[in-house]
């Protein structure tokens, strides 16, 4: 299953559907937390699978530094990324961030 499997869609008053976006929280630095310094090659879905099994989570690397990437997927080389290992506090951060709204 993936993890957009579980998305809300939503109608406007004109009755086109839409999709409900997710919120994601800021993630705080943590003494567990890994720091890699990108190759050539190197992607964040990569990364993600490399580091957490599952190649979706990365968001995850993306929000910890501050999008370094500048939305892609290829980060530079040479470049220092962090790599955050509370993944089960994070997830859980994120389902309740998002059940409040």
């Amino acid at each position: 299953m993936s993890r957009y499997d579980n998305k809300t869609i939503l109608k406007n008053q004109q009755g086109t559907s839409y999709i409900k976006g997710k919120f994601y929280p800021n993630i705080p630095l943590s003494s567990e937390d890994i720091y890699i310094v990108t190759t050539i090659g190197d992607r964040l879905d990569y990364l993600a699978y490399t580091y957490y099994l599952d190649s979706e989570l990365w968001w995850i690397i993306s929000m910890a530094n501050n999008n370094a990437t500048k939305g892609s997927l290829f980060p530079e080389p040479g470049l220092q990324l962090r790599i955050p290992q509370n993944i089960s506090s994070i997830l859980n951060q994120v389902e309740q961030f998002n059940q409040s709204r």
